[in-house]
Formats: C-alpha cells, sequence, structure tokens
C-alpha cells in the first residue's frame, strides 16, 4: 500500500522552498553580522564592546559550508567584516577584511 506524505513532509522535498530557506538563512547571518559591526562604530565605549562580543559570537557561530554565501550578502550590505571560508582557509573575494580583534584604539 502507498503511503502518502503529509503537507509538512511534501514540504521538506520541494526544492525551491529549501532554497529559499537557505537563501533566508544566509541572509539573515549577514544581516546580523552588519548590525553588530555597525554596534562597534558608535562612540559609546559600552556599545562598542557589546557589538564586538556579538560580532566574534556571530563569526563563530556561521556553518563553514555557508560562509561564501553569507560573504556575498555582506559585500551587498557593504560591511568590512569577511568570513574565513573552509577552503584552504581562504575568504570568497580578494579584497577582504577581517575583524578578529575588536580592541577600542
Amino acid at each position: 500500500m502507498q503511503r502518502f506524505l503529509s503537507h509538512c513532509e511534501f514540504r521538506s522535498f520541494d526544492p525551491l522552498r529549501q532554497r529559499l530557506r537557505r537563501w533566508q538563512e544566509v541572509r539573515t547571518w549577514a544581516r546580523l553580522i552588519r548590525e553588530a559591526e555597525s554596534l562597534w562604530h558608535v562612540d559609546v565605549r559600552e556599545l562598542r564592546r557589546l557589538g564586538a562580543i556579538e560580532l566574534s559570537q556571530l563569526l563563530d557561530e556561521v556553518p563553514p559550508t555557508e560562509r561564501i554565501r553569507v560573504n556575498r550578502w555582506l559585500i551587498r550590505y557593504s560591511v568590512e567584516t569577511r568570513l574565513t571560508c573552509p577552503q584552504n582557509d581562504q575568504t570568497a573575494t580578494p579584497r577582504t577584511h577581517k575583524h578578529q580583534e575588536h580592541d577600542d584604539p
């Protein structure tokens, strides 16, 4: 007897929905990084410190398999941060900046 898929199971097999979900997740990572980086540029010392902490945590949390795609969004958002990609510890573009330490000047 053939078993019918539930609505949720059917949706999980839909390649278009999977691509859309992946696109949304990648864009969200880049937006969070952009927001954390913008905190790092304000004059209030405590906000800069919180922005640096948040940015460091986000950089560690982005899955290695999504870093190239997140870097594309970071370029579009015109932020300085770029993620190190899994292939030979390279970044996605030749002209990149990596914020690994966010100490106050």
